[in-house]
């Protein structure tokens, strides 16, 4: 693709790597063929193809974004299941994320929208903030056909039937290896999943021991960033993740890290883009180290080495998040540990496309996310399930929401089929 940035222009960061980015594109529409928004709105605008014309020339005449090119880029689940597709390599997400970012700066919303983000990005992170939204959600659950906006409705839908109380493991602590030390990892604890589900940070622990791990929860880590990082807001976000990068660090410096351990699989892909959202910062080679020493907790599992398991006489359809499949190209790993341990793994149709979580884009965009949620659901049911397996809270309860097929964590099922407790979503089901 062509392009016209000035000089000046480019001596922005930024917008040079936006050119970079467009310049690989050819036009060819492959995208189109798996992006989800597209498949549903039908609207070539609402394609990766479509965005990239939208953002070109937004960035290139250097105007404000007005709320055509807004509403576009809003509705871009951020899936990146362009960018598996694409075979020119157009790197997608750099891009849209500079281009919220330049909305961010350059347009302003409706006091609405410009209201709910602003709530959004001040309690999801915090773990504490959102326990007690979600308790205040599960109270007005009832009259949520009350709530004219469809937004809230979607926020106070998100509240679960059950909050768990807080883990006293997502403490500052060191988890000693069970057996001969045979690797040192940190476990990004994250902050969503702190209020919503604390079985899986208690899984990854449990199963990390007994594979050989010391597993360290770091002070001073929180968000990964990534809730504040997709709605533009980059001083927020590199907030969160220096605080992150330092308190690893010193893990690092005080007694070595083999890996950083990430249990949600939307915070490793941001995790792991550490070096490029701190390209020319003074932080940008501690930046680096912690992205190359991130790894899913699928990636650390299968170097420790995972027992072989009898057969649990369990059927799993395994939900590929996308952030797992296409942000980190993670696809067989999951599934081959759930083999080994036992279960059998089986598939849905169109395994590729979003469940329609994508962090708070359930919240945002809570029409087109029903359909994609409407869709998965229908697909993983029908190849009837025991349960359902995902590597991403965001994913667990969109699709949770829409099934009583019972939905757990991958890790949860792994430490069970090596010792560990019955999940606790297949518990009540248990003989």
């Amino acid at each position: 693709m062509q392009t016209f940035f000035s000089p000046e222009q480019l001596t922005d960061r930024g917008t040079a790597r936006a050119n970079e980015i467009l310049r690989t594109c050819v036009h060819c529409g492959f995208c189109t063929a798996t992006c989800p928004t597209y498949q549903v709105l039908g609207d070539e605008l609402d394609s990766p193809r479509g965005r990239i014309y939208l953002i070109k020339e937004m960035l290139e005449s250097g105007r404000p974004a007005d709320a055509r090119t807004v509403k576009h880029v809003d509705r871009c689940l951020s899936c990146l299941a362009c960018m598996t597709t694409c075979p020119s390599g157009v790197h997608y997400m750099h891009l849209v994320d500079h281009a919220r970012a330049y909305i961010e700066k350059t347009y302003r919303r409706p006091w609405h929208d410009r209201a709910l983000r602003w709530v959004l990005a001040r309690i999801i992170p915090y773990p504490n903030r959102f326990r007690l939204a979600l308790l205040g959600a599960k109270i007005a659950k009832p009259f949520a056909r009350l709530v004219p906006d469809a937004r809230l409705r979607a926020m106070l839908a998100m509240a679960p039937a059950h909050i768990p109380p807080v883990s006293r493991n997502d403490d500052p602590q060191t988890f000693p290896a069970r057996g001969e030390r045979r690797m040192r990892v940190a476990l990004m604890t994250g902050c969503a999943q702190k209020a919503l589900n604390t079985d899986i940070n208690d899984a990854t622990i449990r199963l990390l021991r007994r594979l050989g791990a010391e597993v360290v929860v770091a002070r001073g880590q929180g968000c990964c960033g990534a809730l504040t990082h997709h709605m533009g807001k980059e001083r927020e976000a590199h907030a969160s993740a220096a605080a992150n990068i330092r308190a690893w660090m010193a893990e690092v410096r005080a007694g070595g890290l083999d890996a950083i351990v990430i249990n949600t699989s939307g915070c490793g892909t941001t995790v792991k883009d550490y070096g490029h959202m701190f390209a020319g910062d003074p932080l940008e080679a501690e930046a680096k180290t912690v992205a190359g020493l991130a790894r899913d907790v699928s990636e650390v599992i299968q170097t420790l080495g995972l027992p072989a398991g009898a057969k649990q006489g369990l059927r799993v359809a395994y939900h590929a998040a996308c952030s797992l499949q296409h942000g980190q190209q993670i696809k067989a790993t999951p599934k081959d540990l759930l083999k080994r341990a036992g279960f059998e793994v089986v598939e849905p149709a169109d395994s590729h496309l979003c469940c329609g979580s994508a962090g708070t884009y359930n919240l945002l965009q809570p029409e087109i996310s029903a359909q994609l949620k409407s869709r998965k659901v229908a697909t993983l049911e029908a190849r009837r399930p025991d349960v359902i397996a995902a590597g991403n809270i965001g994913c667990m309860m969109q699709i949770g929401s829409g099934t009583q097929v019972p939905v757990v964590h991958t890790v949860e099922l792994l430490d069970w089929a090596t010792g560990g407790p019955r999940p606790r979503a297949l518990a009540a089901e248990a003989p």
